[in-house]
């Protein structure tokens, strides 16, 4: 991929979206394209279709999704997955259609099943039964995944794809219900330290075991899968490294500040009891994750005051 390649990134005001535009102008990339739904909606495809053929990109990144959290996904089913069904189909057919060399598709690893094995390569995918609770998600995920397999086997189009695991990092989404589990505690940790509260409840017994990875390691990978001559059709990207729920509430605390007490409700559910990746296949290729979770959580604390204090956190 040529430092000059026209490169349009989907999705580009999300958290992933934003990480690989800092990454790819950082090194210098410089024909960098974005847009709006106001300006295309991805979920129709001729207005998709449209903007392929106007704006002409050479490489895609589609880090566009509709996403939420368990209640979301319960609650929506039928829109989680006719959104991100169709956003994966129009970008992958129209940028076909357009000429666009090099498609990177990025998915989640809950594509993988509830009851895979620990650590979660690859070929397990569609081995066994999805987590009910996201399934409609996954199932969009997957047929994206697959429709770039199958675009790059019939037509020699080179469409690959990552899926990351739990992610967190700059730019995140403090919402006191949407967010995810890390950014959730630095929110609520803060806040308690903030109102002087002796004590934070966090749910389930603390015993699940999480993968986390920052999202600027995420970008790191997105730009080394896209200058690989043969990447493989789709990898798992994370550190290969999880911790348990109360492991990853005590590193928030600390790097909060917060000197009450942490106490857990085993009245709430657990969730999962571990979901980690294998990671062989893209260390392979030569790419490592960078940051340690210690690291990673310290450096979105400090972004998270920042934003908070500027009025530039997503909350």
């Amino acid at each position: 991929m040529e430092k000059s390649s026209k490169i349009f990134i989907a999705g580009h005001r999300g958290m992933v979206g934003r990480a690989v535009i800092r990454k790819l102008e950082a090194c210098g990339y410089t024909d960098l394209r974005t847009a709006s739904r106001s300006d295309v909606d991805l979920t129709n495809a001729a207005e998709t279709d449209d903007y392929f053929q106007e704006s002409r990109p050479e490489v895609v990144i589609n880090a566009a999704a509709k996403v939420g959290g368990i209640h979301a996904n319960n609650t929506y089913p039928a829109e989680f997955l006719r959104d991100n069904l169709a956003i994966g189909l129009n970008l992958v057919h129209g940028g076909w259609k357009a000429g666009v060399k090099r498609l990177l598709n990025l998915g989640s690893t809950c594509i993988y099943p509830r009851e895979a094995p620990q650590p979660m390569p690859e070929d397990c995918l569609l081995s066994s039964p999805l987590e009910k609770t996201n399934e409609a998600y996954a199932l969009s995920k997957i047929t994206t995944l697959k429709l770039c397999e199958y675009y790059r086997k019939q037509y020699g189009a080179l469409y690959h794809s990552a899926m990351p695991t739990n992610l967190y990092g700059t730019g995140d989404n403090y919402h006191p219900e949407n967010s995810h589990v890390l950014p959730g505690l630095i929110r609520r940790f803060h806040q308690a330290k903030t109102d002087g509260v002796a004590e934070v409840s966090v749910w389930g017994s603390g015993n699940p075991r999480r993968e986390f990875l920052h999202v600027d390691d995420l970008a790191e990978a997105v730009l080394h899968l896209l200058v690989l001559p043969n990447p493989p059709d789709w990898v798992n990207v994370g550190t290969s490294e999880d911790c348990t729920i109360r492991e990853l509430a005590e590193m928030v605390k600390e790097a909060v500040g917060f000197t009450g007490e942490l106490t857990f409700d085993p009245t709430k559910p657990d969730g999962t009891p571990r979901k980690l990746t294998d990671t062989t296949r893209i260390r392979e290729t030569g790419w490592e994750p960078r940051i340690s979770l210690k690291t990673g959580i310290e450096r979105t604390y400090r972004e998270f005051c920042e934003d908070l204090k500027s009025g530039e956190v997503r909350l």
